[in-house]
C-alpha cells in the first residue's frame, strides 16, 4: 500500500519503470474499460501499483468532496488509512458510452457501499464521482446492500430501460405524476436493498410515509445522469433526506419493462466551502 501511495502522490507508475510506453499502451488496449475500472479498485485493497496507469496522470478530474484533485489528492486519501485496513470488492459494474459504473462493497475508513462513476477518454479515466453509505448490520428486508442478480443481459433494451428509468424519476421522485408508479415498479416483484425499506410496493409506501409523519420526508429536487447498459440502470440525483442536502443514486434492475430491483447509496453533500475540491458533487 504504501508503495501505491508513493506512486500516487507523484504522479509515476511501476508499470512506467518496468515497461516502455508502447508495452503500456498495449496493456491498456487489451483490458475492457470495466476490467480497468475493477482492477483499479482492487487496488485500493491489494496495493497493485499497475492499475494506476489506467489513470490520466495529466488530467484526473475529481468529485468527491472529500478528495482533491488528481493522483496526489487520492495517494493523500490512501495515505490516511490504517496499514492493511483497506477492502474493495465490486460486486456488479457495467458502463455506457465512455462512462463506467460499479456498485462495491468497501471498507474504507469504515465498512461502506459505494457507487462509482468513472469517465473514460481514450482508454484513460479521466474524471470520477462516487456516493459512499455505510454498512447497515440489519435491513428491513433482509438483504444486504449488494446481494442479488449481477449479470448484465437485455443488451437489446439499454436505450428502453434508460427511458423507463428517466420516466421513472420524473414522474414519481419529482412528483410530476405520482398516480402512475405501477406504470413503472412491478406490482408483482420489487426486491429492496435499501436498508429502511421493506419488499414491494407496499415496503416504499410505509417509509416514505413514516419519514413525512415524522416531519422527515424523502425529497428529490433534480437528477443530473441516467446511465444504463441492458438490465441495469443508475439514476444519479439530488434532495433531502432527514432534512440535509444529499445525493442519491439509485440503481435499478429492469425485467420486462419493470423495475424488480432497486440497490441504493445516500451521500450528504458538503458546502462548497468545506470541499477538498472545487469540481462539486456533479457536474457531469
Amino acid at each position: 500500500m504504501r508503495n501505491l501511495i508513493f506512486i500516487l502522490l507523484f504522479g509515476i507508475t511501476m508499470t512506467a519503470c518496468a515497461k516502455d510506453d508502447d508495452e503500456v499502451q498495449n496493456d491498456n488496449n487489451m483490458k475492457t474499460n470495466k476490467e480497468k475500472v475493477v482492477e483499479l479498485l482492487k487496488s485500493i485493497e491489494t496495493g497493485a501499483a499497475e492499475p494506476i496507469a489506467y489513470i490520466n496522470a495529466n488530467n484526473y478530474v475529481q468529485h468527491n468532496q472529500n478528495v482533491a484533485d488528481g493522483l496526489a489528492g487520492f495517494g493523500a486519501v490512501l495515505q490516511q488509512l490504517p496499514e492493511g485496513s483497506a477492502r474493495a470488492n465490486t460486486v456488479r459494474v457495467w458502463e455506457d458510452g465512455d462512462y463506467v459504473i460499479a456498485h462495491t462493497e468497501y471498507n474504507f475508513f469504515g465498512p461502506k457501499i459505494g457507487i462509482d462513476i468513472f469517465r473514460f477518454e481514450e482508454g484513460l479515466i479521466v474524471e470520477h464521482w462516487d456516493n459512499l453509505q455505510e454498512i447497515a448490520t440489519e435491513t428491513v428486508s433482509g438483504r444486504t446492500q449488494t446481494d442479488g442478480p449481477t449479470e448484465v443481459v437485455d443488451l437489446d433494451k439499454t436505450e428502453a430501460n434508460k427511458a423507463l428509468v428517466s420516466n421513472l424519476i420524473n414522474d414519481i421522485f419529482l412528483g410530476a405524476n405520482p398516480d402512475v408508479i405501477t406504470d413503472y415498479i412491478s406490482t408483482e416483484q420489487y426486491d429492496q436493498h435499501n436498508p429502511g425499506v421493506g419488499d414491494g410496493l407496499a415496503g416504499l409506501g410505509e417509509a416514505l410515509a413514516a419519514l413525512a409523519e415524522a416531519g422527515m420526508p424523502m425529497v428529490y429536487d433534480q437528477n443530473h445522469i441516467i446511465l444504463g447498459q441492458g438490465n441495469f440502470v443508475l439514476s444519479v440525483s439530488e434532495g433531502i433526506f432527514m432534512n440535509e442536502k444529499v445525493a442519491f443514486y439509485d440503481i435499478f434492475r429492469i425485467e420486462n419493462g419493470k423495475v424488480v430491483e432497486h440497490w441504493d447509496t445516500i451521500e450528504n453533500i458538503i458546502p462548497e466551502e468545506e470541499a477538498q475540491n472545487t469540481n462539486g458533487k456533479f457536474n457531469f
